[in-house]
């Protein structure tokens, strides 16, 4: 499924990455905000992980939409991979399909991008009820980590009203990546099938001299769903990911 539009300049500098994973329906809410929020033009690149519908073209699309499907499923820093390799843009930006928009993001996004040095961006990230979730971090650590499990999560590592700072590492559901710079690191590391490959490429990014940056003036809503606190499978995932990453920071 190919559907275009007549590009316009303000969004044509990015290609926006989805992947659903039988979540069509939020998907379909994405794509409505997009064609509300985003100026005309954008590079909408969508994979199907898993077979299902196809997705509702909302009236009044403007951008260019680009459908894969996938033969089997991958994991989460493979899709993006191969959606990258589609991307000609100067930015590339990683959105999960449970992000609702409230306004465009983008421009003050790239805008943060051409500041010198700084290689990736994202938001800030709110529930649905409006809570500040923690979408920018500090490198997870092995003391982190155990007090997070035992005393659960004690809110955001970084202030909201500073501007642009700064930060350790972005969360994957929205992150704007200036696309030399992915490339300069070969993307995401695929041998995280889920969970902490966004933590593991901010690392990498870091290690080659990028910044990393957090702009909490820009304001997306997460429609999130918590699958991996409910499913046993997930959770042994997730588990793994965070071993697999402290191990290669501790050694």
């Amino acid at each position: 499924m190919n559907l275009g539009s007549t590009p316009d300049a303000r969004s044509t500098a990015v290609t926006l990455s989805v992947v659903s994973h039988g979540q069509i329906g939020l998907v379909n809410q994405l794509l409505q905000d997009l064609a509300a929020d985003v100026a005309p033009g954008l590079r909408v690149i969508l994979t199907r992980n898993i077979p299902e519908a196809e997705p509702i073209v909302p009236p009044g699309w403007k951008h260019h939409l680009v459908v894969i499907d996938n033969r089997s499923p991958c994991g989460f820093g493979a899709n993006h991979n191969a959606a990258f390799r589609h991307c000609a843009t100067e930015v590339f930006c990683v959105v999960n399909p449970d992000i609702r928009l409230r306004g465009d993001p983008l421009p003050p996004l790239l805008a943060t991008l051409e500041q010198p040095g700084i290689a990736l961006v994202g938001p800030q990230v709110c529930s649905l009820d409006g809570r500040v979730e923690d979408s920018a971090r500090k490198f997870p650590t092995l003391g982190r980590l155990l007090f997070k499990a035992l005393a659960g999560a004690a809110g955001p590592d970084y202030p909201v009203d500073r501007g642009v700072i700064e930060v350790d590492w972005v969360a994957g559901m929205f992150m704007a990546i200036r696309r030399v710079a992915f490339a300069a690191v070969d993307g995401f590391d695929e041998r995280f099938f889920l969970y902490y490959e966004d933590v593991d490429l901010c690392r990498r990014l870091r290690a080659k001299g990028y910044a990393v940056a957090f702009n909490p003036a820009v304001i997306v809503m997460h429609d999130a769903r918590r699958a991996s606190r409910r499913d046993p499978r997930l959770m042994r995932i997730h588990a793994a990911s965070a071993l697999r990453y402290l191990l290669r920071r501790y050694s």
